[in-house]
């Protein structure tokens, strides 16, 4: 806000991007005070595309809409995504440009929403509020500490595990509350949860998918939905997924672009570096939150896959909220070697191996060893997380540790 026109807020519904933005416009000195080059907290209008009659406003004159103050935040942008001609005009006519004069947020993904016609770029920064991580909700204030493993010295490591002062958690238990406000912290029975989950559902269903896209039957949109909540960090074969459900692969094509479009789903890329072996390419498919992964999908217990899925969560995170964001990837060969997670981060690499067991064992570095044995001179380490207590030198250069100390 103190260098760009335009920032713009996205995220799944509920991730707490108004309450954010609000906050911040309301206290001007959390982002400087006096000194800053931000507008004054006072000339800041806000509006919610949420309403009816604003929408309204918005639609009969989009750019007196946009003029009507000195400063605005406009929620739910993409219900009218037309506005932001109007806001590129705004800012084209200003002369300088003024810092921070538009917060935006929106509960899809602007760029990648067919109806978007004007991106504005080199107008807008563009951010992404996830569902709360774990130390987020212990109340430290940020993601797990992934930059020190690329940043610190292997054979450190340990010590660097060893420090950390996040408390021992139940992995089940994060798995099954996820991390949306509501859900998280002010819903502590599991039915309660259930409910909230259930009408966060049927909100999306009816008012925020229809924005997206013209789904014609909402029911098989909702049996597909469910059917991904299922599974949870695979290849997902959409041909098979549209034979099982009766439905051209192409619809199924499209209601997965309407799910990774407005948050829901996430797709992790392949590495595809090819050294020695061939490689699958497809991506693997994670949920944006796994407890209402787990409502979707009716599941009371969770499975190594939440557990993978908690740790991509917070690496978005963590990676979102980086100047020089770094890459995230899974591995596999055609032989059936994997790798959960990539990270790499300009020439560095950081294989991880997640294992829900607290007795992790030399069985589960076979792909882990291959892929550093195969990216030696780019691969930094290797972590294997796992649900024990311990943490140990499990083979060289592979460092197995809690979970809990590292998310």
């Amino acid at each position: 806000m103190r260098v760009m026109p335009v920032v713009v807020v996205t995220g799944a519904r509920q991730t707490g991007k108004s309450t954010l933005v609000r906050a911040l416009t309301e206290d001007m000195a959390v982002l400087g005070g006096a000194s800053s080059a931000i507008p004054d907290r006072d000339r800041y209008l806000y509006l919610t595309l949420d309403s009816p009659a604003v929408i309204g406003r918005a639609v009969q004159d989009p750019d007196a809409f946009v003029r009507q103050a000195e400063c605005l935040v406009i929620d739910e942008v993409q219900r009218q995504p037309e506005i932001l001609t109007a806001i590129k005009g705004a800012v084209d006519h200003d002369r300088p440009r003024r810092p921070g004069r538009f917060v935006l947020t929106g509960s899809a993904n602007l760029l990648l929403m067919r109806r978007v016609n004007e991106s504005l770029a080199g107008r807008a920064s563009y951010l992404t509020l996830h569902p709360l991580t774990r130390r987020e909700q212990l109340g430290l204030g940020t993601a797990g500490n992934w930059e020190a493993f690329l940043q610190t010295p292997v054979a450190k490591w340990r010590d660097l595990v060893l420090a950390d002062v996040a408390p021992e958690e139940d992995w089940r238990d994060l798995a099954r509350r996820g991390g949306y406000p509501p859900a998280a912290y002010a819903l502590e029975r599991p039915a309660d949860r259930q409910l909230w989950f259930e009408g966060y559902v049927r909100t999306y269903l009816q008012r925020d998918v229809p924005e997206i896209s013209a789904i014609e039957n909402v029911p098989d949109f909702d049996r597909v939905l469910r059917a991904i909540a299922l599974r949870i960090g695979t290849l997902l074969n959409q041909t098979e997924l549209a034979r099982d459900f009766g439905l051209a692969q192409s619809t199924v094509q499209r209601y997965v672009n309407v799910l990774e479009v407005s948050y829901q789903v996430v797709r992790l890329p392949a590495f595809a570096i090819n050294r020695t072996t061939q490689l699958v390419r497809s991506p693997k498919y994670y949920w944006s939150d796994t407890g209402l992964a787990m409502a979707l999908s009716r599941q009371t217990e969770p499975t190594g896959a939440h557990l993978e899925n908690l740790v991509v969560q917070d690496l978005l995170v963590w990676r979102d909220s980086q100047q020089s964001p770094p890459e995230l990837f899974h591995w596999r060969t055609h032989k059936g070697a994997e790798v959960d997670i990539v990270i790499q981060d300009g020439d560095a690499l950081l294989p991880i191996e997640i294992k829900a067991t607290s007795q992790p064992s030399t069985k589960d570095l076979v792909s882990l060893r291959r892929f550093l044995a195969e990216h030696a001179d780019r691969a930094v380490g290797g972590l294997l997380l796992h649900t024990g207590p311990d943490v140990f030198w499990i083979a060289d250069r592979v460092l197995a540790a809690p979970w809990w100390r590292v998310l």
